[in-house]
């Protein structure tokens, strides 16, 4: 049974960073379309990075460009997401997301809107930041 496991979210004041870690299980993320999503209590979930493992092709939604880096790091079948300068209203729970297909790295395709693309889904991790 796939598994996504995300880790390293907490509270930070703004202009802070955070390291978000999502380790798959029963899954191989080598040619694979994985994204981070957040949802804000109220709001609906939105996509905000995606990467396609096999060129590490990456994509991210506007409002954090610049300040979110998505990544793989393939020896320990684990994507990253490094957040700096931390805004208020960064703040969510952030969920990992993958595709089962393999393959599947198409610049509309392997995106954070594209959420058809996405099969399993982690449990979250909380990210609070204050002003």
């Amino acid at each position: 049974q796939v598994r996504l496991v995300e880790s390293g979210g907490g509270s930070v004041q703004a202009g802070g960073s955070l390291r978000l870690s999502c380790v798959a299980s029963a899954y191989t993320i080598s040619r694979r379309c994985m994204g981070w999503f957040r949802q804000a209590p109220g709001k609906q979930r939105e996509g905000v990075a995606a990467i396609y493992t096999g060129d590490d092709s990456t994509s991210y939604v506007d409002s954090v460009k610049g300040r979110f880096t998505i990544s793989q790091e393939r020896a320990k079948n684990t994507i990253h997401l490094q957040m700096i300068s931390l805004k208020p209203e960064d703040t969510a729970m952030y969920y990992c997301a993958a595709d089962a297909s393999i393959g599947y790295g198409g610049s509309r395709y392997c995106t954070p809107g594209n959420q058809m693309a996405y099969n399993y889904w982690g449990q979250g991790t909380q990210v609070t930041v204050s002003s």
